[in-house]
């Protein structure tokens, strides 16, 4: 990864912090993403401190809002003139809905419309930079989840879970029809579960369901070490070059339900993205 910049979202804590510990390491230069200065100024503190040398800065927005994303993507151009890997990471649980300025339900609006807002604003500049890679964190949570187009947003009926379990579809589907529409460009675009890992994931939500997550991390979650072998194996391989449009988990190709392979699906997720992002058709 020597020579090479990474733009990792979601870098402060927890997969994107472990992920941008590996590649600083391996040599890469490190363009990260945060919401929260305080928590940045701590994973700067603590990557120059592990990772001795490693040329690293960060900027800050909140990637639940499509004003932030658009104001961002040109100063991660700026920074990342060559833009060898973009680590979309940064992503929710929030057990309530909420709505975003925009209009949009928080969990969508971050987890999957924050993946694609940005990626496609940074689509020209990956392509001028290739090969490059695209990295996508998933999640094994799109088990058992169905996509209604009619009602993307859940509002007729919410539920927390089921809005996360959603966006993770989203992030898969996005992944397949991203890598069918990027093509021979050199830009390759894969997606991952990191595993149950024990982060501060979910710790922003109260009442019984950070009760049973804070237990469940204690019994069955990995260590963030380990929830970052898959995204770093994606960012920085030989052995994924030219791989594109796939699902991982522990570094393997493996198949999501079926649902995440739907083609047709894609597709229309792609435009009714293309619709709440306010960008033209067929884009």
């Amino acid at each position: 990864m020597k020579g090479k910049t990474c733009v990792i979202t979601g870098a402060t804590d927890g997969i994107g912090l472990e992920a941008a510990l590996k590649l600083g390491a391996m040599g890469a230069r490190l363009v990260l993403v945060g919401r929260n200065p305080a928590k940045g100024e701590a994973a700067l503190a603590r990557l120059r401190r592990e990772v001795p040398g490693v040329v690293v800065e960060i900027h800050y927005a909140d990637l639940s809002r499509q004003d932030e994303i658009r104001r961002l993507a040109p100063i991660l151009m700026a920074a990342a003139p060559q833009m060898d890997v973009l680590l979309n990471n940064a992503g929710a649980f929030f057990s309530k809905r909420e709505e975003t300025p925009e209009g949009i339900e928080r969990t969508f609006a971050l987890n999957h419309l924050g993946y694609f807002l940005l990626t496609y604003l940074l689509r020209s500049h990956l392509i001028a930079s290739s090969p490059a890679r695209i990295v996508n964190v998933a999640s094994i949570a799109h088990r058992g989840a169905t996509l209604d187009l009619d009602d993307l947003q859940l509002k007729r009926s919410f539920s927390g879970w089921r809005a996360y379990q959603r966006s993770k579809l989203c992030n898969i589907l996005f992944t397949r029809e991203l890598a069918r529409r990027l093509g021979s460009t050199g830009v390759t675009a894969n997606c991952l579960h990191p595993g149950f890992v024990a982060t501060s994931f979910g710790d922003n939500n109260q009442g019984l369901f950070k009760w049973v997550l804070a237990i469940g991390k204690r019994i069955m979650a990995i260590s963030v070490e380990s929830g970052g072998k898959t995204p770093v194996y994606l960012a920085a391989s030989p052995e994924v070059e030219g791989v594109t449009g796939e699902y991982f988990d522990k570094c393997k190709v493996v198949a999501p339900d079926a649902p995440a392979r739907d083609d047709r699906t894609a597709a229309l997720l792609w435009q009714e993205s293309l619709k709440l992002t306010g960008l033209p058709a067929d884009a």
